[in-house]
């Protein structure tokens, strides 16, 4: 359904990233930011089941060069720590923010912004920092506690596993006692519970019905034909 386009961030630098087109009537824009793995299969259907409700999606590609091939999988594990290492020299996201400022401003507003796990840290990070953003959705953001002091200028929702073995709860406890008015939700799940490879049906559905409640609240309703 979508596709492979070329963008570029302000400075010039370009990279790659995924566009599905709404095929409904338009709802907003989706800046859809992928866990460490890269613009998976999954990252790509999950845009296409989006776009089939009227959003208009791009999944910047966050750390791979402009000419790097998307994933053909969702997970090699061959791979991760290297990939751990490049997820790292970036801050967890934070030097990938004007790839994430490029896609937001690719779209007609209102933008929404969603990532998971290091898209989840990501996505925190644009919340504070990004312009043109009208809500965020955090999924499993690893690293959004070492963030704590900083402030989302928008509307701003997490979600967390409870068995999640990656992020302690100790960590979603300081995220709330730095935010106390912060909506942060916890599901009977582990990590990626979005994800194929910790997927847990009803968490999922309920994470991403939030989402979407939150977008659309935030403005993304349905454009008049």
């Amino acid at each position: 359904m979508g596709a492979r386009i070329a963008l570029a961030c302000r400075d010039g630098g370009p990279f790659a990233a995924y566009h599905a087109p709404p095929l409904e009537a338009r709802r907003g824009g989706i800046v859809m930011l992928h866990a460490i793995w890269g613009v998976t299969p999954h990252i790509r259907q999950l845009s296409d089941s989006l776009a089939e409700q009227g959003y208009e999606v791009i999944a910047p590609s966050l750390m791979d060069a402009a000419d790097a091939d998307f994933p053909v999988e969702d997970l090699t594990p061959a791979i991760l720590d290297d990939r751990m290492a490049l997820g790292k020299l970036t801050g967890w996201g934070a030097t990938t923010l004007p790839r994430v400022q490029a896609a937001i401003d690719a779209l007609d507003g209102p933008v929404f912004v969603m990532g998971f796990c290091y898209g989840g840290t990501t996505a925190w990070l644009a919340a504070c920092r990004c312009d043109g953003v009208t809500a965020v959705s955090a999924f499993y953001g690893g690293d959004i506690a070492a963030y704590r002091d900083e402030t989302p200028k928008t509307a701003t929702i997490l979600h967390f596993g409870k068995t999640d073995s990656l992020i302690p709860m100790a960590d979603v406890d300081a995220i709330r006692d730095a935010h106390p008015d912060l909506p942060i939700y916890l599901y009977e799940a582990g990590h990626a519970f979005v994800a194929p490879s910790g997927h847990h049906p009803d968490s999922a559905r309920l994470a991403l019905l939030r989402t979407l409640q939150l977008f659309q609240r935030a403005g993304g309703g349905k454009a008049e034909n």
